[in-house]
């Protein structure tokens, strides 16, 4: 399976769809929810069409989770978070019909209770900063593990 023309996650990894991205790797890439619970959430895709959890392939679960954990790390560096909220969906709640993991930033009574999720909206060039603010917490993180 690879991409589904259809499909605006796929889209989004070809480069085709707008996007802010923060992780562009072969086999998967993350950007900013358009409509996130909180600044910085980011939302890892794999690069090939799956649609939920179940129909990605073994041989590829310990890279995509590792790619979430890096991320998870990232987002909660440059968001100068206490945590993330890492999430995916299937089928049910799932907006875009292409595995996606929810990683998120966390605060304590940052207004997020169960899975009430109030969305908000990046405002004026927000996006683009908060995205460079992922990027580099990840360029820092490689650079410490090479």
């Amino acid at each position: 399976m690879t991409a589904d023309p259809d499909c605006l996650f796929c889209r989004i990894a070809a480069g085709e769809g707008e996007a802010a991205i923060v992780l562009d790797e072969p086999h998967a890439v993350a950007f900013l929810d358009f409509r996130p619970l909180f600044p910085g959430h980011t939302l890892l895709i794999p690069r090939e069409h799956h649609e939920t959890l179940p129909d990605l392939p073994a041989e590829q679960l310990a890279e995509y989770f590792a790619t979430a954990q890096r991320l998870a790390t990232a987002v909660q560096q440059a968001m100068d978070a206490t945590g993330t909220f890492v999430a995916i969906n299937n089928v049910v709640s799932q907006s875009v019909p292409h595995l996606h993991t929810h990683i998120a930033p966390r605060n304590r009574k940052d207004g997020l209770r169960g899975f009430f999720w109030p969305r908000t909206k990046y405002e004026g060039d927000e996006m683009e900063q908060t995205a460079e603010r992922i990027r580099a917490a990840l360029r820092k993180m490689s650079t410490a593990d090479g």
